[in-house]
């Protein structure tokens, strides 16, 4: 009789664990995270435009190069962001409150020592940072100034990435929209006021961002300290467990390793298209554009697909898996389709409006079909490696980010040699087709693995 009682019991825990992905579900996580990524560059032209009423060139440059500096940094760290949602997702589908937050304070804790490593590194950085842009002294004057003022944020910059994806990983899409307009609203006030209204000019908009990433944290830190106080609290050993530490830096450094590989690419394409002449670097740098506003939409369906396939595995029902798979990836085809029509139809108005320089204008034109349609063959790679993050399979994804880079570095040896811009515009598209094709060929036996 007890042995039915207990039987009775686990299914009933598993039952409740149970969900059903709808696209009512799916879009109340990729709606408002699209609109808070799309936030993002809302802080950068305000922050250009600042900086930019000083009429000083190098100041501009400084910015510029300075914002080079901090997306290679931050960009490779961005793992404490999707680390966590990834176990955090996990978490939630087990229904375990306490270990949802012991990975938040385990995620905490290495974000603030690696923001103030960061710190104490920060000459260094910024020498580093000097070096590799050679941008003459003016510019190297503002771009040591304005990184070792915006260093001083690290601690909560990182810390903020840590809040935002314990959120996400409970699928609470609106919660991390908040937290990303308090950020960038914060950020954006601050600049304009330190740097126009007090004068402070390229230090007041690095200023500026020290207090909105101080702002976010304190928010965000007392939005989840609520929630907390009424929720029973992990013990010292669970936050301290051997097996559990060592399995979130395994999975932060695949995912650190991927990130670097990935900017890695970006950069080589940048640098080919140098070796192709001016105006062809030129050109390409504004049609790149067109791939960062693509990424804004579907790095909102990718976030979706995070949090519900990591919940999914922790509640070891394999249909909301598939589910979350299948509704996620639909979408991300059609807003991939809507995004490249709409670039092709306007894409020349695009053109237009960010160079007057009717040289590059014609160049860009002419490569502009290449650009639409990276957001098509780029969708698979966006929503797999959102599948794989929220189902922590670090290792494979870093391992097959490798192959389609090898992939990419051939492509790149020989097609520029073969047929010039379009060679080079084919092999980022080969990059991005074999990403999302090897992680979704590697799928099945993931899912025959855990699932059975």
């Amino acid at each position: 009789m007890e042995d039915i009682q207990a039987e009775g019991a686990v299914q009933k825990r598993e039952a409740q664990r149970a969900f059903a992905v709808t696209n009512r579900l799916v879009l109340s996580i990729a709606v408002p995270m699209t609109l808070a990524y799309l936030t993002t560059p809302l802080l950068g032209l305000t922050d250009t435009a600042v900086v930019g009423q000083f009429g000083d060139a190098a100041l501009l440059g400084g910015l510029a190069a300075g914002a080079i500096v901090f997306d290679l940094v931050f960009s490779t760290f961005n793992f404490l962001r999707s680390g966590t949602t990834g176990l955090v997702a996990q978490a939630f589908g087990r229904g375990d409150a306490r270990a949802e937050q012991a990975w938040f304070w385990r995620g905490l804790v290495v974000a603030i020592l690696s923001g103030f490593a960061f710190i104490a590194a920060a000459p260094l950085i910024a020498g580093a940072g000097a070096w590799f842009i050679d941008g003459g002294p003016d510019v190297t004057a503002a771009l040591r100034g304005y990184v070792l003022i915006r260093l001083l944020s690290s601690p909560f910059a990182l810390a903020n990435y840590v809040i935002l994806g314990y959120v996400l990983g409970r699928g609470e899409g609106y919660r991390g929209l908040f937290l990303q307009v308090m950020l960038n609203g914060a950020n954006i006030a601050l600049s304009i006021w330190l740097g126009l209204g007090l004068g402070w000019g390229l230090e007041g908009v690095a200023w500026g961002t020290v207090g909105g990433e101080l702002f976010a944290f304190i928010v965000g830190m007392a939005m989840l300290w609520r929630r907390f106080r009424r929720l029973p609290r992990p013990r010292r050993a669970e936050l301290l467990d051997r097996t559990a530490l060592m399995a979130m830096f395994a999975i932060n450094r695949d995912i650190m390793i991927r990130s670097f590989v990935l900017l890695s690419c970006f950069a080589l394409f940048a640098r080919q298209g140098a070796q192709l002449g001016t105006v062809t670097l030129a050109a390409n740098a504004v049609l790149m554009n067109l791939f960062l506003v693509a990424s804004y939409f579907l790095d909102g369906f990718a976030t979706a697909a995070e949090q519900l396939a990591g919940r999914a595995l922790g509640a070891r029902h394999k249909p909301a898996f598939v589910s979350a798979v299948w509704h996620c990836s639909v979408w991300g085809f059609v807003l991939a389709g809507l995004v490249t029509v709409v670039g092709l139809a306007f894409g020349d108005q695009l053109i237009a409006f960010l160079t007057t320089a009717e040289d590059v204008r014609a160049l860009a034109t002419q490569y502009l079909p290449w650009a639409a349609l990276t957001a098509v063959s780029g969708v698979l790679a966006f929503q797999m490696d959102g599948v794989y993050i929220g189902a922590t399979w670090s290792r494979e994804m870093r391992n097959l980010m490798l192959a389609s880079f090898a992939l990419f570095l051939a492509a790149l040896a020989t097609l520029p040699a073969w047929f010039g811009n379009d060679g080079l515009w084919a092999a980022l598209h080969v990059f991005l087709l074999a990403r999302g094709l090897t992680l979704l060929a590697a799928l099945p036996r993931r899912l025959g693995r855990i699932f059975g």
